[in-house]
Formats: structure tokens, sequence, C-alpha cells
């Protein structure tokens, strides 16, 4: 049998992809069922705020962005880790720049609170909601405030 690459419909072939978004810091089991969740609905594109972002919206970076894009990576469907200019608090360049077929969102964000939706609805972005879960199965700041709550010396 000859298989000519002609016999394929280019756009057939093409996987979807899924952007997922976050902080990322430090990454825990509810991004990992975000991502393999998401991964369900074609190959992943996940866009780590920076850390500028992070410091601007907790006060501290807990683990730099190349640590974070490393982890990210090695999940099981990832095929692209990206920065992100988020100086307006959002990943929309993002959604602009690599033009996803579906933006997921985690079980904490809503349509009130996910500012890329106008974005998505004017690029025709797909929006997946409650990926991984509808609950928050962690949290990257509390996990970060125990460690500190626990770090601190004993007045004993």
């Amino acid at each position: 049998m000859t298989i000519h690459n002609d016999m394929y419909d280019e756009e057939s072939q093409k996987r979807k992809t899924v952007m997922v978004s976050g902080g990322f810091d430090p990454v825990h089991i509810g991004h990992i069922r975000m991502i393999r969740e998401a991964a369900e609905y074609g190959d992943v594109i996940v866009v780590a705020n920076s850390d500028d972002w992070l410091f601007r919206k907790k006060g501290f970076v807990f683990m730099e962005f190349d640590q974070r894009a490393e982890i990210l990576a090695s999940i099981k469907g990832v095929i692209k880790v990206s920065g992100v200019d988020d100086m307006d608090g959002t990943v929309c360049n993002a959604i602009r720049t690599h033009k996803p077929d579906f933006f997921a969102n985690g079980g904490d964000r809503k349509k009130h609170n996910t500012p890329e939706q106008s974005v998505c609805d004017e690029i025709g972005v797909k929006m997946l909601w409650g990926i991984g879960g509808n609950d928050k199965a962690n949290s990257s700041s509390v996990l970060v405030e125990r460690v500190k709550a626990s770090s601190k010396v004993s007045d004993r």
C-alpha cells in the first residue's frame, strides 16, 4: 500500500488546542487535575503569569517563572508553556497571540470573574468551565501561608 501526504486533509489532522492560565505558584494537585482534564479536549498550551503579576497579586514570588514553566511543561498533554504580557491583570494578549480553540477555566472561575470572556467571544474561542472539578482543589496562596506559619520560630 502506498500512502501519499496529499491523501490527508491537513485541517482534519490538526488537533485542537486548549489554553489554561494561572499563577501556578506553587504548582499543586488542582493545577495538575485542571491541565490533565483540559488535555481531554486537545493539546494544552499553559500560560503562566509573570513574576511581576504574582508580586502585584500576592506580594511575593514563591517559585520563579522558569521553574514553574519547566514543571508545567512536564505534565502529560502540555505542548507549550508560554509567558504573557499581563500588565492589565489578564491573559487576553496570550489568547490573541495563540488563538486556541478552547480557553479552560478551573472550578473557582465563573463568568463574573473571567475578564478573558470578552476576548474569547470576540475571536471565537470556546469557553470551558469547571475543568479539573467544580470546586477549587487547593490554593497556592493557602499552601504558602501554611509553610510560613509552620516555619515561624516558637516562643518556647
